[in-house]
């Protein structure tokens, strides 16, 4: 049964479990594509910049979805117990790196050269969900490179043993720790593919702490 009917629902679920840093100086930063929807959200509720972060998943061949690491701007990730699960050699890897790694400078490129200062600030980084954690973790890893004081993993859905890193992440806040996992979608009615577009948009409007999202027409 899904919990949320889409991002923007599990958005506002997940602000109110991050109500403390409304009004602060907190940056939030959605992970580019769909965690940027949920982002909005929770920016919007608690007045908070938005901001994004770009990161690939490093998918595994014939199982795209299962991640055997990621890669984001001075960041790469590979986890050898699943490279081994996916029967992927090293250079297996570094062909799907390849094509990864031109997808990450189309985002960043498409998404804006001007981000967030986040010196000596809390960064708050959102995506829909966690599955094996590794772009998650790798976004935390490159908004720390940016200078974050702090950073905080926020997410609506994640599996109950999932662990955030100590190295990478200060707080993980998620509301939702689910025994019976397989994969995030299957916690959302409408778990649609977020476009380059809608990312823009909603960047374009959080710039200023006052993210709305398309459809809300504010």
């Amino acid at each position: 049964m899904a919990l949320f009917a889409d991002r923007r629902a599990a958005g506002r679920e997940l602000a109110g479990a991050l109500a403390r840093w409304r009004g602060s100086d907190a940056v939030v930063l959605g992970v580019a594509r769909g965690g940027v929807v949920v982002a909005a959200v929770v920016a919007e509720e608690l007045g908070l910049t938005l901001d994004a972060v770009v990161v690939r998943k490093l998918g595994a061949a014939g199982h795209e979805e299962f991640a055997v690491g990621a890669i984001a701007e001075g960041v790469r990730i590979v986890t050898p117990g699943a490279v081994r699960w996916a029967g992927m050699s090293e250079g297996d890897v570094e062909r799907v790196e390849e094509t990864e790694r031109e997808e990450l400078r189309r985002r960043t490129d498409a998404y804006g050269s001007h981000p967030a200062d986040l010196a000596r600030r809390t960064a708050i980084v959102v995506d829909d969900g966690v599955a094996t954690g590794a772009s998650a973790v790798a976004a935390c890893q490159a908004v720390r490179a940016r200078g974050a004081a702090r950073v905080v993993l926020a997410v609506p859905v994640a599996p109950e043993r999932w662990r955030a890193p100590a190295e990478a992440v200060d707080e993980f806040v998620c509301p939702r720790r689910e025994a019976d996992f397989w994969a995030v979608g299957q916690y959302y009615d409408d778990f649609g593919q977020t476009t380059d577009a809608e990312v823009i948009a909603l960047l374009t409007a959080g710039a200023d702490g006052s993210a709305t999202t398309p459809e809300d027409g504010r």
